[in-house]
């Protein structure tokens, strides 16, 4: 009985980390749908096509048209709106089926990671294998993107009335709170998974995590850039209309307005964060490896380091090349590489979550 009674913990401590196994592998499913959301969002905006749906059908939108007389229904609704009065007056049915599949599939897509998500909650809910205190985490993600999808008809409905394309506004709200879920995913799986050392110093934590704040506002002014269509336009670099700080970047009243509405300011302020990410991650590898040289929290620092030398490098690229689709995509899905990364290797300095046997958790 003593030598059974000696071993419960650790029979509890191994279905813990079987648990959390489990679900770490459901987490990382659902960031793999949540990419390839984010792609397929990024690939509606470039191509157009965000307002080719313009009702709001959660249930019967899943369902596509199933021959010419549904077609020729949808196509009389979006010929209904600005966008086709003014830009695309006179298009094809053919034409308008190519602009059609991008925003159904986005939507798809985005009906699928709720689904991806939410029935395996139910599961490990059911089945006891969610930890006190990880429920309310994974609760709050799913709420995330409940209302992640209101703001996405939020965001298309700024675009059926007066305007021919959705507010840039609300698009970036879009992509960053897209993002936003994206990192917690993230942050909730890295928890769950076994740690090779003891957590970093506090401040290394601080600055691990503030990177990932800087991720976070340099994607939400990409959201304004491509709102915006401001990188089709000063397509030089480092110079940006022939200078290192532009002239006439204040020209709209109030001065506020200039950082949300004008296409040369924001893409100027969005060259100004790129290069402050560079600078943090920079000056957090040289910290971090003369802290902690040897460990892994140095090498997850370099590796972020070089993440970020990557991305800045695509998008100088793609600034130079006017911005192409395929690097456009590029662009913004190395956003998330990045992103994601910086949100693994924060929670990495902070450690794993305590197992609730009390059991030191290392893998």
């Amino acid at each position: 009985m003593a030598a059974i009674s000696a071993a419960a913990p650790y029979v509890a401590r191994d279905r813990d980390l079987h648990n959390r196994a489990l679900l770490r592998a459901w987490l990382y499913v659902v960031l793999l749908v949540l990419f390839a959301l984010v792609l397929v969002g990024g690939a509606t905006r470039l191509t157009d096509s965000g307002l080719s749906i313009t009702q709001w059908k959660p249930i019967h939108g899943v369902i596509p048209p199933l021959n010419d007389a549904e077609w020729q229904e949808e196509f009389q609704l979006y010929q209904q709106i600005p966008q086709y009065a003014e830009l695309n007056k006179g298009m094809s049915i053919e034409a308008f089926k190519s602009i059609f599949w991008w925003e159904w599939a986005h939507r798809i897509l985005a009906r699928s990671v709720g689904l991806v998500f939410a029935l395996p909650l139910l599961f490990f809910w059911a089945t006891r294998r969610i930890e006190r205190g990880l429920g309310p985490k994974l609760v709050g993600i799913l709420l995330l993107g409940g209302l992640q999808g209101a703001i996405g008809w939020w965001m298309v409905a700024s675009g059926l009335v007066d305007r021919i394309s959705v507010s840039q506004y609300r698009l970036a709200t879009h992509l960053t709170l897209a993002a936003l879920i994206f990192t917690a995913t993230m942050v909730v799986a890295r928890g769950l998974a076994p740690h090779s050392e003891p957590a970093a110093d506090r401040s290394t934590q601080r600055l691990a995590g503030f990177i990932v704040l800087l991720a976070l506002i340099q994607i939400y002014f990409g959201g304004l850039v491509a709102g915006l269509d401001a990188g089709l336009s000063y397509n030089t670099w480092p110079l940006m209309d022939g200078k290192i700080i532009p002239g006439d970047l204040l020209i709209l009243e109030p001065a506020w307005r200039n950082f949300f509405e004008s296409p040369k300011t924001v893409q100027f302020v969005h060259r100004l964060g790129a290069y402050t990410v560079f600078v943090v991650a920079l000056w957090h590898m040289i910290a971090t490896r003369r802290r902690l040289p040897g460990s892994t929290h140095a090498r997850r620092a370099t590796l972020l380091f070089l993440l970020v030398l990557v991305q800045a490098s695509i998008g100088v690229g793609t600034l130079l090349m006017h911005v192409p689709l395929h690097m456009a995509l590029t662009h913004q899905g190395f956003a998330l590489i990045v992103l994601g990364f910086a949100a693994a290797h924060w929670r990495g300095t902070k450690g794993a979550y305590p197992l609730p046997t009390g059991i030191a958790l290392r893998g």
